[in-house]
């Protein structure tokens, strides 16, 4: 048997579709450098605007103040309402399997996600998929963010585990190594069927159909 009991899940990028998306559509839109907005968000990231509004230290208000004076003083003029309104993903259907498939494997799930507003005041269709997971820990309410060891620690406390129990997905490798030296198996999720085939692998949990091609 596994000795794994929790499966940990960042959202953006990794059960919902990626806001880089979202963003990179922006900056063809409005003229701006391909990748500037991850730049932005990359350049001092434990105190910039992105970092601080994740954290519940500004309001939206004083994220976009904060965030245009970064991009100005980098050159750039950006909305940042508009860069706010490209974070809202799909859910990837095949996630939605897995998720459904590891509840029934009696697994626990949390879901850990760096985000600028409490999911519960968000989107109302994807109330019902949130239920799935056992613990829900969020920057935006914990008022720390990943890659912070804090954050990881309030996570294991959550579910009543230790780290080696844990397999953690996430699409930045910049989070996944706090919680992989504090004993945790991660895997960095580039393609979503690719990172389940690799999970089941761990798990021995059967969670892609035969027909996906993946594994």
């Amino acid at each position: 048997m596994s000795k794994f009991r929790a499966v940990l899940f960042d959202l953006g990028g990794v059960v919902f579709e990626s806001p880089m998306a979202g963003f990179a559509h922006y900056e063809s839109a409005a003229g701006l450098p391909d990748g500037l907005i991850r730049r932005l968000n990359a350049t001092n990231h434990h105190s910039n605007a992105w970092a601080r509004y994740e954290r519940g230290e500004v309001d939206r208000a004083g994220f976009i103040r904060q965030f245009e004076a970064e991009a100005l003083a980098a050159g750039y003029h950006v909305d940042a309402v508009r860069v706010l309104e490209s974070l809202k993903g799909d859910v990837y259907p095949v996630m939605k399997q897995a998720l459904v498939r590891l509840k029934s494997a009696h697994l626990k799930l949390a879901a850990v996600t760096n985000n600028v507003e409490p999911l519960a005041s968000g989107r109302v269709d994807t109330q019902p998929f949130l239920g799935l997971f056992d613990v829900i820990v969020e920057s935006s309410v914990e008022k720390v963010r990943k890659p912070e060891p804090e954050f990881y620690r309030l996570v294991l406390d959550r579910l009543g585990l230790e780290a080696e129990e844990c397999v953690y997905l996430d699409d930045l490798g910049i989070n996944l190594k706090p919680a992989r030296e504090m004993g945790m198996t991660t895997i960095k999720v580039v393609d979503p069927e690719s990172a389940l085939a690799t999970l089941q692998d761990h798990l021995g949990v059967p969670l892609l159909e035969p027909s996906s091609g993946v594994g």
